[in-house]
């Protein structure tokens, strides 16, 4: 195997804009996705690709902080980097002066993020094989030689980790059928909150024609009789045995969260996305326990794996939606998996990749840790953007057999 050794790093402020209404939710208004995009050249012409979710306006900010960060990266070469990549990952973090701006969130963490996807990929790719392989193929010291487990001694120690992986070894063979069958999805794109409820009606016949059974609807209205409504609208539609998610995207109040989800109660969701503030770890413990037959559902702003393990110890939580776009990269999402695989929680991912990076994640989460295959998030708006977009048939991934982690974009390249 011939070495690859970083030579650049490289930016791109990538933005798509949305149709009217998708995207939308009960804050977020904007008709636009972007992608702070690191590339990392090598000397053998293969880059990686690394993306991580914003909604446009400060793109361009975790751009500047990804080649303030990834000076270090010049020079290394990726098998030496990622033997010892969580020792690497802790450093960047702690940053003497970037570190401030953080510590370990926000804009300088999203960088770190973006760095740490890219270097997964021009991993993958120099092996020739795609990311879930990669992952699947190390063993559990190499794997745990990924992750930063500082702050987190007191739940989860590297031996512990290493004993997590090494005990669901055996079992693995029982779990790779779903190489094979597909990973489920749930359309998370026939619920946006500025959709009409016609449109919502539409589109749910059409996902349901494709197979999918799970679907997830935006509240957070200010009319929460408009939420009741468009709630019972959908499981009306989709019948009693289908799936549905209900994502307030922080706008109750825990008064608020209380009483919405007493009157959503006989929609039977599946879970209650960000119900109220994403750093209020009391409030969702004190609403977890008033709504116990309904799951919480939280991660899409959960920036790093210590709030992660705060609201585990709380038990504010319940389903884990850990994203490698939002904390810092895919090592980060393992730990956070690992951790929810100790607390005996469920891992269903936010993809602000749009499902790209996750596929091969999930993949590695039931195989390698042995959490259940639950569902993964599918939002198609910017798959013709990709070069390698998710498949998904029949409501369910297609395993993807492309070298990387299919975080390549159209026309986004070095020297592009």
């Amino acid at each position: 195997m011939a070495p690859h050794r970083i030579n650049s790093i490289e930016t791109r402020d990538v933005r798509f804009a949305l149709d009217q209404g998708a995207g939308s939710d009960a804050v977020h208004s904007g008709a636009e996705y972007a992608f702070a995009t690191t590339l990392l050249g090598s000397d053998n012409k293969v880059f990686g690709t690394g993306i991580v979710l914003t909604l446009g306006l400060g793109n361009q900010l975790v751009c500047e902080a990804i080649e303030l960060l990834g000076r270090e990266l010049i020079g290394r070469e990726i098998e030496e980097l990622m033997s010892h990549f969580g020792t690497v990952a802790q450093k960047l973090a702690q940053h003497p002066q970037l570190r401030w701006l953080g510590p370990h969130k926000g804009v300088v963490h999203l960088a770190l993020a973006s760095l740490t996807n890219a270097c997964f990929d021009l991993w993958a790719k120099s092996r020739g094989v795609p990311l879930w392989r990669l992952l699947l193929d190390l063993d559990p010291a190499r794997i745990v030689d990924l992750l930063d487990l500082s702050y987190l001694e007191d739940v989860l120690t590297r031996d512990e980790a290493k004993t997590m992986l090494l005990n669901e070894a055996g079992s693995r063979p029982d779990r790779e059928s779903i190489l094979r069958s597909g990973y489920p999805g749930y359309d998370t794109s026939v619920g946006w909150f500025q959709y009409e409820d016609e449109q919502v009606k539409d589109l749910t016949k059409r996902a349901m024609a494709k197979g999918f059974h799970a679907f997830k609807l935006k509240v957070g209205s200010r009319d929460g009789e408009r939420d009741v409504r468009r709630a019972f609208m959908l499981r009306d539609l989709t019948g009693a045995d289908a799936l549905i998610m209900l994502d307030a995207n922080q706008q109750w109040t825990l008064p608020r969260a209380l009483a919405m989800c007493e009157k959503l109660r006989d929609v039977s969701p599946y879970f209650v996305e960000e119900p109220t503030h994403p750093d209020d770890i009391q409030a969702h413990a004190t609403l977890a326990d008033a709504i116990r037959a309904v799951p919480i559902a939280l991660g899409e702003h959960v920036p790093n794996r210590i709030m992660f393990k705060n609201f585990m110890q709380a038990g504010a939580v319940q389903i884990v939606q850990v994203d490698c776009t939002r904390v810092a990269g895919i090592s980060e999402f393992i730990t956070v998996s690992l951790l929810a695989r100790k607390f005996g929680l469920r891992v269903i991912p936010h993809v602000g990749d749009m499902g790209q990076i996750h596929q091969h994640l999930v993949l590695f989460n039931h195989i390698a840790l042995g959490h259940d295959a639950e569902f993964l998030e599918c939002i198609p708006h910017l798959q013709p953007h990709f070069v390698n977009p998710a498949q998904i048939e029949n409501g369910r991934y297609v395993s993807s057999q492309a070298p990387g982690s299919s975080s390549d974009l159209k026309g986004v390249h070095p020297g592009a």
